[in-house]
C-alpha cells in the first residue's frame, strides 16, 4: 500500500489492532505512546508490521521487550502477529482472534473472521457477508490493497526493512489475478498495487533488476481483470522498463506515480546503497512526464525524501531541492534522517551525524519549495473533470480522490462507493 511513515489502527471496545511503523524513531515513538495508552485503558492490542516482525515472523517476546520495555508490564495483555495471519500459530491461533467486532455485526460473518484467510475465502456466502460489512462500516476498504511481494534485500544503511520483512518474495500471479477479479465481483472499483518493494515483482534478489516481470504482471491484470481504477504504490526507478512507460497510457492506470527516491545526490544515494544513480532517476522521471496520455498535466508524482542524511552536505541537499522544481514534485513525503536509536540501528547510524537542526532546517525548506510546485499543479488542474471515488464522510461532506491523486469534497448527497464526475 502507499508508504505508511505513520500508524494506523482498527478499534472496538475491547481490542485494537495496530499497524507499527519503524521508519524513523519518531514514528516508534508515535504507535508505543498510542499502544501504551490503549493497554492502560484495558484494551488487548494486536500488533503487526515491521514493530512486530523479524524476517517476516513474530519477534520473540524476550527481543521486542528489549526494544520497547515500557510495553512489557502489560505483557498478558500485548500478541505480536505474523506477517500472514492465516499463518500465524506460534503465539496466538487464528481461530483465537477477537478482532471481528468493530467490522461485522452479523454472526455468521463474526464467525468468518474466526477462520483462517483461506477458508473464508472459500465459504462465499460468509466471505460476500463479510465484505458487506465492511463496506458499511470501513471507508478503507473502499480501495483494494492488493499485495503482490514482500521483503527486499538491497540493504539500504538508512533502512530496517530487511531485518523485519526478510527477503524478496513473490505471490504467484493467478492467485494476484483472483484476488482482483474477487474484489470486482463483490463491489470494488478501485485497486492499489502494493508492497515492500512491489516493482522488484519476480526477481530472485532486489539487486537483480533485470529479472523483474512487474510490467508483464500489469499487463496481466489489464487483460484478465475488468478493475475500473488501478493505482500503483511507492516504486523504485531501477525496475521500470520501457514496456511499463507504455502500459501507463492505458487509462485504467491512474496518472499518480510516487517514487522512493530519498535523494538526487550521487555522493548521498552510494552511501545510502541504493541500486541507482541520479541518471535513473532522470531517465526515469522524464519519462513518467512524456506518458502518452491526453492530458500530461494531469500526471503527478509523489516522492520519499531523506533529508539530513549522514554526509549531505549543502551542495548535495541543493541538488535535492532543485529536483522538486525540475521533475515537478507534487506529492511529498520529507522527513530527518533517523539514526535509529530507541533499541535498534541501522549501518548509517554510526556515520557521522548532522544536527537535528541542519536536518529541520531543511526539511522546512524543501516542505515550502514542495508546496509552491504543489499549488502550481493544482492550478493546473482547475477547471478541468476527473472523477472521484467517494470513500469518507466529513463534516457532511463525502470525500475522495481523483485519478491524479487530488483530494475532492463533494457536498451533495452521494453515497460511498461511488464514482462520481466532478469539476475541480
Amino acid at each position: 500500500m502507499e508508504y505508511f511513515a505513520k500508524y494506523s489502527s482498527f478499534v472496538d471496545g475491547n481490542n485494537c489492532l495496530v499497524a507499527t511503523c519503524v521508519v524513523t524513531d519518531r514514528a516508534k515513538a508515535k504507535w508505543v505512546k498510542d499502544v501504551r495508552k490503549r493497554l492502560e485503558g484495558g484494551q488487548r492490542v494486536f500488533l503487526t508490521w515491521c514493530g512486530a516482525f523479524e524476517k517476516g515472523k513474530a519477534m520473540d517476546y524476550d527481543t521486542f521487550f528489549g526494544i520497547y520495555p515500557t510495553l512489557q508490564p502489560y505483557k498478558e495483555k500485548l500478541f505480536l502477529l505474523w506477517e500472514d495471519p492465516a499463518d500465524y500459530n506460534e503465539h496466538l491461533e487464528v481461530a483465537d482472534y477477537d478482532l471481528n467486532k468493530e467490522i461485522a455485526d452479523d454472526h455468521e460473518a463474526t464467525d468468518a473472521l474466526h477462520t483462517p484467510a483461506q477458508s473464508l475465502r472459500n465459504d462465499a456466502t460468509l466471505y460476500e457477508r463479510t465484505i458487506a460489512n465492511l463496506q458499511k462500516r470501513n471507508p478503507l476498504y473502499t480501495r483494494k490493497f492488493i499485495v503482490i511481494q514482500s521483503g527486499c534485500d538491497t540493504f539500504c544503511t538508512f533502512c530496517l526493512t530487511i531485518y523485519k520483512r526478510g527477503s524478496n518474495r513473490t505471490r504467484p500471479a493467478q492467485e494476484i489475478i483472483d484476488e482482483i477479479n474477487e474484489f470486482v465481483q463483490q463491489w470494488g472499483k478501485e485497486i492499489i498495487i502494493t508492497w515492500v518493494n512491489l516493482a522488484a515483482y519476480g526477481c530472485s534478489n532486489t539487486r537483480k533488476p533485470e529479472e523483474n516481470k512487474f510490467s508483464w504482471l500489469l499487463e496481466k491484470i489489464i487483460n484478465e481483470t475488468s478493475v475500473p481504477r488501478i493505482r500503483i504504490s511507492s516504486l523504485w526507478p531501477e525496475f521500470l522498463d520501457d514496456k511499463f512507460f507504455t502500459l501507463m497510457s492505458n487509462p485504467r492506470f491512474l496518472p499518480h506515480f510516487h517514487f522512493s527516491i530519498q535523494s538526487f545526490s550521487d555522493k548521498v544515494l552510494k552511501k545510502m546503497n541504493r541500486n541507482y544513480d541520479a541518471a535513473v532517476l532522470d531517465n526515469v522521471l522524464t519519462k513518467i512526464r512524456q506518458i502518452d496520455i491526453a492530458d500530461p498535466t494531469r500526471i503527478s508524482i509523489g516522492a520519499d525524501i531523506i533529508v539530513g542524511f549522514p554526509g549531505e552536505d549543502e551542495e548535495e541537499f541543493s541538488t535535492t531541492f532543485a529536483a522538486i522544481q525540475k521533475y515537478g514534485i507534487t506529492k511529498l513525503h520529507a522527513f530527518p534522517f533517523s539514526p535509529h536509536q530507541k533499541g535498534e540501528t541501522v549501518p548509517a547510524g554510526k556515520f557521522e551525524q548532522i544536527s537535528m537542526h541542519s536536518k529541520k532546517e531543511r526539511e522546512r525548506r524543501l516542505l515550502a519549495e514542495w508546496e509552491r510546485v504543489r499549488q502550481e499543479f493544482l492550478k493546473k488542474n482547475t477547471w478541468k473533470k476527473f472523477n472521484v471515488l467517494l470513500e469518507s464522510q466529513k463534516n457532511g461532506k463525502r470525500t475522495g480522490w481523483t485519478e491524479n491523486y487530488i483530494n475532492a469534497e463533494l457536498e451533495w448527497d452521494y453515497k460511498q462507493w461511488q464514482l462520481v464526475q466532478i469539476t475541480l
